[in-house]
């Protein structure tokens, strides 16, 4: 049989390479009794896989029992595997035959395998090396000739990192391994799949078949289906019960899937290049210059108004001081005392605040670097050498005020100073 009645008989939807490939592998490794683990994604229909094992095996007339281990509790799931006797635990009242006595010359397929509890692990690995097991409440050993195919959308290697699988059992179950492509590596497969159930949905609730629209369809295959195929199908169920107009536009597509985004871009998380490194390192460092050149200019506005303060520059008229402009007049004067020169006429600030002499103003302006000086000079007098007072007195901090002393190359044992 090839892989297009495959598909049919079995109702496996796509043709995607991938999923071809898994089904080829099915098919091929049917006629033997190797143990098979089956790995993919939640909702990829990793159940259909176990079904054309058995079906194309030696084994198709007996038995085939497919079991959930993650949903059978921990406390009963030796019971349900192995059997108990009558009597060996509390609500055991009377002999049960578990699934690997069920299934004896059959199949028995265990889905989510990576869920059973370490003691269950060992008891199963028993079973795959000799075919013998131990009912519980039991000492005696009976014999069982059963195929096991197993199935997991856990990643078993970080299980038995983790200590949560054994890793003895996982090389006895993986003799053939068997993955599952998720739907989002099927994107040919999508809209497939979306026809299919809603032509199932439209004859099941009896409504015409909803189709979609070119850039629904697009939208459909960019989307990622963490759910894969059952998401797939239940939102195909809602938009079917929901939505009357049968065409679905890509608006009302899109409010059926949840933080839906077209465009997937890598992220980088981390990155330990060298080169990047030494570059962050070296912005950090101009920020760090920056945010000093910042305060020092703060640091010099502070001392110049205070300059202009003490010197008596401004006389008596607290105007100008409290003046919402003042601090930008002092900008613009520090810019000019840098380089260019003032124009002959008198400078507005001037003519609009009432200074008495506004050309002894003019003159004073002119040395800023000079009476800066001298009161640097003058504090360090006061305080007889003694940088951090003097500081204080000045209003600036000691960097600065040392900063400041290199500048104007003032030597605390010059006769200027002592």
């Amino acid at each position: 049989m090839d892989i297009h009645s495959i598909k049919q008989r079995f109702e496996i939807i796509g043709k995607s390479k991938k999923l071809e490939r898994a089904i080829y592998i099915a098919m091929e490794v049917a006629s033997t009794d190797l143990s098979v683990l089956i790995t993919g994604e939640s909702g990829v229909g990793k159940e259909s896989f176990p079904k054309i094992i058995h079906q194309f095996s030696a084994r198709k007339h007996a038995s085939y029992i497919a079991v959930n281990c993650g949903a059978i509790p921990e406390g009963t799931i030796d019971s349900e595997l192995f059997g108990h006797l009558k009597g060996s635990f509390t609500g055991a009242l009377s002999d049960r035959k578990g699934y690997f006595q069920e299934a004896d010359n059959g199949t028995i397929f265990l889905d989510e395998i990576a869920e059973l509890p370490i003691s269950t692990q060992v008891r199963l690995l028993r079973v795959l090396e000799s075919g013998e097991f131990i009912k519980v409440g039991s000492s005696k050993v009976q014999k069982t000739n059963v195929r096991i195919i197993a199935a997991t959308n856990v990643n078993i290697q970080k299980a038995i990192i983790s200590g949560k699988f054994r890793e003895d059992l996982y090389y006895r179950l993986n003799t053939v391994p068997l993955h599952i492509p998720p739907l989002r590596e099927r994107k040919e497969d999508i809209y497939l799949l979306f026809r299919k159930f809603a032509a199932d949905f439209a004859d099941k609730y009896h409504m015409p078949i909803v189709s979609l629209e070119p850039e629904s369809i697009q939208i459909l295959k960019d989307y990622r289906w963490p759910g894969n195929i059952r998401q797939l199908k239940n939102i195909t169920e809602q938009i079917s019960v929901i939505e009357k107009i049968r065409t679905i536009p890509a608006q009302k597509l899109n409010l059926y899937l949840p933080e839906n985004t077209t465009s997937f871009l890598p992220a980088v998380i981390e990155n330990n290049d060298s080169k990047n490194t030494n570059f962050s390192t070296e912005r950090e460092i101009l920020y760090k210059v920056l945010f000093d050149m910042k305060q020092d200019m703060n640091d010099l506005k502070k001392l110049v108004f205070d300059l202009m303060k003490k010197s008596e520059i401004l006389k008596t008229d607290t105007n100008i001081i409290q003046n919402p402009d003042f601090n930008k007049r002092l900008d613009t004067m520090q810019d000019e005392t840098e380089g260019a020169k003032f124009p002959s006429e008198k400078p507005k600030m001037m003519t609009s605040s009432p200074i008495e002499d506004t050309e002894e103003y003019v003159e004073e302006s002119l040395s800023i670097a000079k009476k800066e000086k001298e009161l640097i000079i003058k504090a360090l007098k006061k305080y007889k050498g003694k940088r951090r007072a003097a500081a204080k007195e000045l209003g600036v901090s000691e960097r600065t005020l040392y900063r400041k002393i290199k500048e104007y190359q003032i030597n605390k044992n010059e006769d200027e100073v002592v």
